[in-house]
This record gives C-alpha cells, structure tokens and sequence, in this order.
C-alpha cells in the first residue's frame, strides 16, 4: 500500500492540489503495478518559517 508524502510552501491551490495528487496516483499505479484504491497521496503546506535546509530558514521564492 503506497503512501506518498508530498511537502509543498503553501500557496497552491485546491485544483492544483488535485491535479499533483491524480497525476502522482496514476505514475505509482502504473511504474509499482498498484491498484489506485491502494494508493494514498498526503500534500502538507509548508508554512514560511518552518523549513530549514543546512540550518537555514528556506523562503517561499
């Protein structure tokens, strides 16, 4: 059962959001041969000031 975790700033919309979420389901379907029903997509927004990449805080560009 594929879980996959996606990190994003926030910023997106709903539908964009849906589109990342159908278009991940459908790659993982098709390249580990696993049913949709079976595949769970999890988008988490990033909040500015909440990402620290070497120590350093990351801006949303």
């Amino acid at each position: 059962m594929p879980f996959v975790h996606i990190d994003l700033f926030e910023g997106r919309t709903q539908e964009q959001k849906n589109q990342i979420a159908k278009e991940v389901t459908e790659v993982i379907s098709r390249v580990a041969e696993a049913p949709k029903e079976n595949i769970h997509v999890i988008i988490n927004d990033l909040k500015e000031g909440t990402y620290f990449p070497q120590g350093e805080m990351k801006k949303k560009s």
